[in-house]
């Protein structure tokens, strides 16, 4: 392809290239070390599988609620400037879990969550079209993939310190055994847990803290708008002409939503279907994530030969058919084919967003935030895969199990998606010959 001999990320954006990826591992980690605490949670404090998954509600409600003032902030000022706040609100929520955890409530660890995720959606608004200007046009899609590709470097690193310094070090007492406890030894346990749950996001707050005055001293391509007026409902109704836009934020919605459902309800599987500990379900985890990487580097290779559309499209027919094996295999296997649902869902949430802004111009600063409201489906879908899952039994079989068919129907849309942008792409090109 002639996009195979055009510079993925010319030599003068190298530097800025490399800072604003370190933030796409930054937020990676947030998203990763926050879905197992769903299980957590719910044992600590005593609650059910659909109050626990409340923690991904306010956790993903954050980028939903802030996508658009942070649009409308990088639109009047820049993608630099939007960066340095999702930093500061991503720093601030991680160190208000220190007075969340002594007050040994829910409530004040949701707010914690969503302060910290309105941080994450200002830089997600910003990283994400920043990357695509970052060089030719041609390779937009393949750059975001590359940027995107260290996202889950810092997700494993996430998983593992969820693992090893957070669910391998809590009290192992179940919510029935804490019923029981006499109050005021529940009180002390309550109370430690919650000090090992606050310990690691107020080291990472520490790390935000230095990257924030690393990149506010760096010199960034400005890349700001010349107009400075918002044309705000002008832009929307733009877009949303848009086929392959308006039907890219739907997509997104969907595979947001079956990514989250899938790397949080892993450890239920593994508990639940084979009575595995939290910390040894949380290895499994980490396996889907090293699968994730080592085929998010693969499936951006493939993109100098396979166009991104068609490539999204059976990626998610493979999501589809590993979901379908991990809902009617029992046991091992059954875990296996949950843990390869990772290797198709890689290439996914950057190639849905460069085929949505593709040839969007200056409408990317608004459009890439209805793109991370879309992330509205990783807060809407996990509490209804939680209510399914408290069902218990359904038709003679787990409800764990059959809960696996709404990220079935998310990948059933996202292959629609991914077909219609291929055909879009073969007619232009028709068109154009």
């Amino acid at each position: 392809m002639k996009s195979g001999k055009i510079s993925v990320v010319p030599k003068y954006f190298l530097v800025p290239f490399i800072l604003i990826t370190i933030c796409f591992a930054l937020w990676g980690f947030a998203n990763d070390i926050t879905n197992p605490m769903v299980k957590a949670f719910s044992r600590i404090l005593m609650m059910n599988n659909f109050e626990g998954s409340l923690v991904q509600f306010a956790f993903y409600g954050g980028y939903f609620a802030m996508a658009f003032p942070a649009a409308l902030f990088i639109k009047r000022f820049s993608y630099k400037a939007g960066i340095l706040v999702g930093l500061g609100l991503y720093a601030g929520g991680a160190l208000l879990f220190i007075p969340a955890s002594m007050a040994m409530t829910f409530w004040p660890f949701l707010i914690s969550y969503f302060i910290l995720t309105c941080g994450l959606s200002f830089l997600e608004t910003s990283a994400n079209p920043y990357i695509l200007s970052m060089g030719p046009q041609e390779t937009a899609t393949r750059r975001l993939n590359l940027a995107q590709a260290f996202n889950p470097i810092g997700s494993l690193m996430g998983m593992f310190t969820a693992q090893q310094l957070i669910l391998a070090r809590l009290n192992p007492a179940t919510a029935e055994e804490r019923a029981v406890m006499d109050p005021g030894v529940l009180n002390e346990v309550t109370l430690s847990d919650l000090a090992i749950i606050r310990y690691p996001y107020v080291a990472i707050a520490l790390v935000i803290l230095v990257v924030f005055v690393i990149i506010a001293l760096a010199k960034l391509p400005k890349n700001e708008d010349k107009d400075k007026e918002l044309h705000f409902m002008v832009t929307v109704r733009r877009l949303l002409k848009n086929k392959r836009y308006y039907e890219g934020v739907i997509a997104q919605f969907f595979y947001v939503g079956v990514q989250i459902m899938v790397w949080t309800f892993i450890i239920h599987y593994a508990t639940s279907e084979l009575g595995m500990t939290e910390a040894e379900a949380q290895g499994y985890n980490i396996i889907a994530m090293v699968i994730f990487v080592t085929s998010r580097f693969i499936s951006t290779f493939l993109l100098k030969y396979i166009s991104p559309g068609h490539l999204l499209m059976w990626l998610a027919i493979g999501g589809m058919v590993t979901t379908v094996g991990a809902i009617v295999i029992p046991g091992m296997a059954g875990l296996y084919s949950l843990i390869g649902i990772s290797a198709c869902m890689s290439l996914m949430f950057p190639t849905i967003y460069g085929i949505a802004l593709h040839g969007v111009g200056e409408d990317a600063k608004i459009g890439a935030a209805g793109l991370i409201m879309a992330i509205l489906g990783g807060s809407v879908m996990p509490p209804l895969m939680g209510r399914v899952i408290d069902m218990g039994t359904i038709f003679d079989v787990s409800a764990v199990r059959i809960s696996f068919l709404i990220p079935l129907i998310c990948f059933v849309v996202i292959t629609m998606y991914g077909y219609r942008s291929f055909r879009m792409q073969v007619s232009g090109e028709t068109a154009a010959c």
